[in-house]
């Protein structure tokens, strides 16, 4: 799944995303974290990894989801 950076904390290392109709995700640190990322940008898009009702993985649109 693909969305657009809506905010990014860079203490906390967390935020939320924009989906493509508007639906905003938060999503955590390890979430983050499991991404291998180093910052995230308003604007950026990125790929996602759901599990559940949560964001497990957040990462660059050019980058391959890590095995899970």
């Amino acid at each position: 799944m693909q969305a657009t950076v809506k905010a990014f904390d860079a203490d906390t290392r967390s935020g939320s995303v924009l989906l493509d109709d508007g639906t905003e995700l938060p999503f955590d640190a390890a979430a983050f974290a499991a991404g291998g990322l180093l910052r995230l940008r308003f604007g950026q898009r990125v790929n996602l990894a759901v599990d559940g009702d949560r964001i497990a993985v957040v990462t660059l649109s050019t980058f391959p989801l890590p095995p899970r």
